[in-house]
């Protein structure tokens, strides 16, 4: 079977990075739809094994959470029960952790917004560090028994609840509401006032929506399955974490926490296909 260069990996990825459509790719680079798809689920799969396999005992001191909505398939509101028993679609959820500190993404959930998730999500990004850290979260009340469950008493937590206005009508009903008032509830351990935030992984949910496409709003790009949907994501953040240099820091969120020693280029993360694939065969 004909594969792609390395050179031409890289190129399409590079592109899907920066927030194209697969279509887009597919009309700038001359390439087949089905190259390109398989290509973003092979790479996804290798970039969440790498991701995860050294994203471990970490030395972070502050941590942030929140989800960000997105769709796969179509709206939630356009869900048939014979489209719900058959594969996953509607609104999706990705729950992300960020070190405010490095600006390192050390962990991510694909899933809906409900207890079960919660739990999963806050379980692995408790896997993964040395020492107790400060957490602050939205006041999304599934957080609690998770972060209980996972930390128990070994956590200094809070959550920041935010008030907003009644939602806006008509062609303004996709701006934000008004912002009425913020609360600091400290909810276990001592978290220190002045570390109380989400505005780090905010502003992360941003780059996440510039570097997707099927993360925008009002597309027509959106994610049609959740295997594609999950490979964006962990590509995503495979770029983010170790190729992408953070404009504050001055390197890559790797590179300040210690993970790596130098800023990825597109080849070595497309790389990795080839890595894993000499693994399986081992």
């Amino acid at each position: 079977m004909n594969r792609l260069s390395v050179d031409r990996r890289a190129q399409i990825i590079s592109a899907l990075v920066e927030g194209n459509s697969i279509r887009s790719i597919c009309r700038m680079k001359g390439v087949a739809k089905r190259s390109v798809t398989r290509l973003l689920l092979e790479l996804g799969a290798a970039c969440f094994a790498y991701q995860d396999h050294v994203f471990r005992n970490l030395r972070c001191q502050r941590i942030q959470c929140d989800e960000i909505w997105s769709y796969v398939g179509c709206k939630q509101k356009n869900v048939t029960p014979a489209m719900a028993e058959e594969r996953i679609v509607g609104d999706t959820w990705v729950w992300v952790a960020i070190d405010a500190d490095t600006k390192l993404v050390p962990c991510w959930l694909v899933g809906k917004r409900d207890a079960g998730c919660a739990t999963e999500f806050i379980a692995n990004l408790a896997g993964r560090l040395r020492h107790r850290v400060q957490l602050t979260t939205d006041g999304h009340k599934v957080y609690l028994n998770a972060i209980i469950d996972a930390f128990a008493d070994d956590i200094d937590y809070a959550m920041l609840i935010k008030t907003y206005g009644a939602e806006r009508a008509g062609e303004a009903r996709y701006s934000c509401a008004n912002f009425v008032s913020t609360e600091k509830v400290e909810v276990l351990g001592m978290p220190d006032q002045k570390h109380i935030s989400t505005s780090y992984v905010e502003r992360q949910n941003l780059t996440m929506r510039m570097g997707m496409r099927r993360f925008t709003r009002l597309t027509n790009g959106f994610s049609k399955k959740i295997e594609n949907h999950e490979a964006a994501v962990a590509i995503h953040y495979m770029h983010y974490n170790f190729a992408r240099i953070h404009q504050t820091l001055r390197v890559t969120p790797a590179m300040a926490a210690g993970i790596s020693q130098h800023v990825w280029s597109m080849e070595e993360i497309v790389g990795l296909m080839d890595s894993q694939s000499a693994e399986l065969a081992a």
